[in-house]
């Protein structure tokens, strides 16, 4: 059993890993001045995966029960998912903004639901039905009542949202079935990082310039946000109930905004503030509705 942690120390722990992965936002798309999506991707997730890598082993080693063959390769696929997703979301943020990208990632929600449909012929909570249209009219409003004013950026990052979507879930069941949070995750940042790495340098320019200018964003993205953001959400989740969590985990997209705000003087129009608003109630109802239902786990 891990050590108790005051509830409201785990909730600002939450809400810590919560700002560190909205303001992330912000290293991504201006990493992009210095070098290519591919480059920031691999950069980020070696990083953070080395870095987390100590804390994994130790998890690993502790388990007496072996990763079956199964699991690894499930970990295989769900590090590709998380690679796809990671590389449509950087891409879109050369074209986004901030803004945009934060709120369109955290329609991976709405595609959770829909994958455990098709998968495991589960039907979506029937708050998925009221969310869905209300996260589109957002979306309509978000882009000035108008989806023509929507970029390429836009359009890649909703994509990005259906494999965050798989790597959400997969994630969840590789957890379960090897009880080795860490380690999972610290492979899934060294393969995608690998998989970008291997895209860099066959398709874009990497020199040690580009790392020069950009080695602010790489160490905020790779050291907190990936390496001390996934701890702190690890250690808290624990200590803190899942519709609580979920709530905190949802103000991703409302930092992103106040960070494209403060640091990149991104602005909305009123109509898109509504639009925004509109997105992320739909996000919360969906993440906790579900939850709030579900008769609370024994505890001893």
């Amino acid at each position: 059993m891990s050590p108790t942690m005051p509830r409201p120390l785990a909730l600002c722990v939450l809400l810590i890993a919560t700002m560190v992965w909205g303001f992330a936002f912000i290293a991504q798309k201006t990493a992009m001045e210095a070098m290519g999506p591919l480059t920031f991707i691999a950069s980020r997730y070696i990083l953070g995966g080395l870095v987390i890598l100590p804390l994994a082993l130790i998890e690993h080693r502790r388990r007496a029960e072996p990763i079956s063959r199964r699991d690894w390769q499930v970990m295989g696929l769900v590090s590709v998912a998380f690679f796809i997703a990671s590389w449509l979301q950087q891409a879109g943020l050369m074209s986004t903004s901030v803004t945009n990208g934060g709120f369109l990632t955290g329609l991976y929600v709405f595609f959770v639901p829909f994958i455990l449909l098709v998968l495991l012929r589960t039907a979506p909570h029937p708050v998925v039905w009221i969310g869905m249209p209300m996260a589109v009219a957002g979306l309509y409003l978000l882009n000035g009542a108008s989806f023509t004013s929507m970029v390429t950026g836009d359009y890649l990052i909703i994509a990005s949202a259906f494999f965050w979507g798989v790597h959400v879930l997969v994630l969840g069941y590789l957890a379960r079935s090897t009880a080795r949070p860490i380690f999972i995750s610290s492979v899934i940042f060294l393969l995608a990082g690998l998989f970008a790495a291997v895209g860099a340098f066959a398709t874009e320019p990497v020199t040690l310039d580009a790392f020069r200018l950009g080695w602010g964003e790489i160490l905020y993205a790779g050291l907190l946000s990936t390496a001390v953001g996934f701890t702190f959400q690890a250690i808290a989740q624990q200590h803190v109930p899942p519709a609580n969590a979920a709530i905190i985990l949802s103000a991703e997209s409302l930092f992103a905004a106040l960070g494209g705000a403060l640091f990149l003087g991104e602005r909305l129009p009123l109509i898109g503030y509504l639009g925004a608003a509109l997105i992320f109630i739909a996000i919360v109802a969906v993440e906790t509705l579900p939850l709030l239902r579900r008769k609370p786990a024994a505890t001893g």
